[in-house]
């Protein structure tokens, strides 16, 4: 397994990985022409020339980017790809010099075991204001925001007026040093 740059040819295997994990709502969906537009933010895991995995790094600006669609083939879960794959991913967000690489996840032990730590949407108003806006679970989310690095003290997209559910951070980490403690 390795990780390259996706290029072109590669958005339609993309597609395709995002989609396994879109119908449920794991992952946002994304569209075919959404991914040719935007298959330079990719990378993904490649084994013996299949792609198996694939993930983004969206910029919004020195101040933050976003690792998203975040995506491993059943058949290689627990195989060390997604590994791969984020270490590949905030190695690209060293590259461009971003004071905080952010996401949201709905399995935050996996993402811990990278120094990512729990945050609130609130401290990312540019991911809120450019894709939770267009999400049928604003007010109902699921996914736990986690930032790597110096939260933002800027947001270059506008502020926005969103009124979103507060999430109790402090009750999240609590519950991951349990799961810590117990393993």
């Amino acid at each position: 397994m390795h990780t390259r740059n996706a290029i072109l040819p590669d958005a339609q295997q993309i597609h395709a990985l995002i989609k396994n994990y879109s119908h449920d709502g794991t992952l946002l969906p994304r569209s075919l022409p959404e991914l040719y537009e935007n298959v330079r933010d990719f990378i993904v895991v490649e084994d013996e020339g299949r792609i198996i995995g694939c993930g983004a790094l969206h910029l919004y600006g020195p101040h933050l980017t976003e690792v998203r669609s975040i995506a491993v083939s059943p058949d290689y879960k627990g195989k060390g790809a997604g590994r791969i794959l984020i270490d590949a991913l905030l190695e690209a967000a060293e590259v461009q010099h971003v004071k905080c690489v952010c996401l949201f996840t709905r399995i935050p032990d996996f993402f811990a075991l990278f120094g990512f730590r729990v945050a609130t949407r609130e401290d990312m108003p540019d991911k809120i204001y450019k894709d939770c806006v267009n999400c049928p679970r604003l007010h109902a989310c699921d996914e736990v925001a986690m930032v790597r690095g110096e939260l933002p003290k800027m947001a270059v997209l506008g502020a926005s007026n969103i009124q979103l559910p507060i999430i109790d951070v402090k009750m999240i980490q609590k519950q991951m040093n349990k799961k810590t403690a117990r393993a």
